[in-house]
């Protein structure tokens, strides 16, 4: 193959990708259908944009509502956590405390228990008396 055939398909090839697929083949269109084809398109494309920002707001509220019960659960659970602690360091204060009066050699159960020993004892001998 010579050049000058090399030249003219390079030139066929260039020139077919410049004037589009079906150059040819293709019957020009009056300017008016453009302008048919914009009047239709402006509309849709105003709908479809209204329609956007309509879903994106719904979209938006529906993501706030779960942000916010999501939040409020949280906060919630903390709250039940923070609590439970605290009876929980109360308990242990409270156990430190009996602890600590039962190491000072103050023993209130058997203080008690001897009181009720001798009421029992006193109702007993009131009894046999009688």
């Amino acid at each position: 193959m010579n050049d000058d055939q090399r030249r003219i398909i390079i030139k066929r090839i260039s020139s077919y990708e410049q004037r589009g697929d079906d150059a040819q083949d293709r019957v020009p269109l009056p300017p008016i259908n453009r302008w048919v084809a914009l009047v239709i398109m402006i509309p849709v494309l105003a709908l479809l944009a209204v329609l956007g920002v309509f879903f994106f707001t719904i979209f938006v509220a529906l993501f706030s509502i779960i942000a916010v019960i999501f939040g409020l659960r949280i906060w919630w659970l903390r709250k039940k956590f923070q609590r439970s602690m605290h009876h929980t360091n109360t308990s242990r204060a409270e156990r430190s405390a009996t602890e600590q009066s039962s190491d000072s050699g103050i023993v209130e159960d058997a203080e008690i228990i001897e009181e009720t020993a001798g009421i029992k004892d006193s109702k007993q001998s009131d009894a046999h008396r009688k």
